[in-house]
């Protein structure tokens, strides 16, 4: 396995001039070699780009699922999100259809993303292409409690819109 590193093979602590602050072991597909694992674009970057291990073809309105060809180990604790790719959605109408999705700790399958298509023309994804970004963030977990009431707010119940537009 490779981990989610990119800059100074010499120094293992820095990405990209950032200090490293969790390491995600990477498995690569089988005859995926010539395909560029995850990497941060800049060193601003939150997330890195996931590339396509297959090709296909996306019509207007439809949804596809992705393959990467890559597994992870994420650390206990942590989670990898799924985002779409702001320049796909802004340039092609294409979006991940469950975003983000999320990747727990413990899964160790094969990465896929589901994209859809809100475009007007069909969108072909080829090998290598990046499809979606991981972000890796702290997973907080919560213990529930059952309670025959809850306090007050504010908002109350209201839902969808309730608090306005403007």
């Amino acid at each position: 396995m490779d981990t989610v590193r990119t800059g100074d093979p010499d120094n293992a602590q820095n990405v990209m001039g950032r200090e490293i602050a969790l390491t995600v072991k990477v498995k690569r597909g089988a005859g995926l070699s010539g395909i560029p694992l995850p990497s941060y674009a800049t060193s601003g970057s939150a997330g890195v780009d996931l590339r396509a291990s297959e090709a296909a073809v996306i019509a207007s309105g439809e949804f596809a699922t992705v393959g990467t060809g890559l597994s992870v180990e994420i650390p206990d604790g942590y989670e990898g999100q799924v985002r779409p790719r702001s320049g796909l959605a802004a340039h092609h109408g294409v979006t991940v259809l469950n975003s983000p999705g999320t990747i727990d700790s413990d899964y160790r399958g094969e990465i896929r993303v589901t994209l859809i298509n809100h475009g007007k023309d069909a969108f072909a994804v080829s090998p290598g292409d990046r499809i979606a970004q991981m972000i890796f963030a702290p997973v907080t977990r919560a213990e529930l409690a059952e309670s025959a009431d809850l306090s007050g707010s504010e908002r109350a119940a209201g839902g969808f819109g309730s608090t306005g537009v403007k």
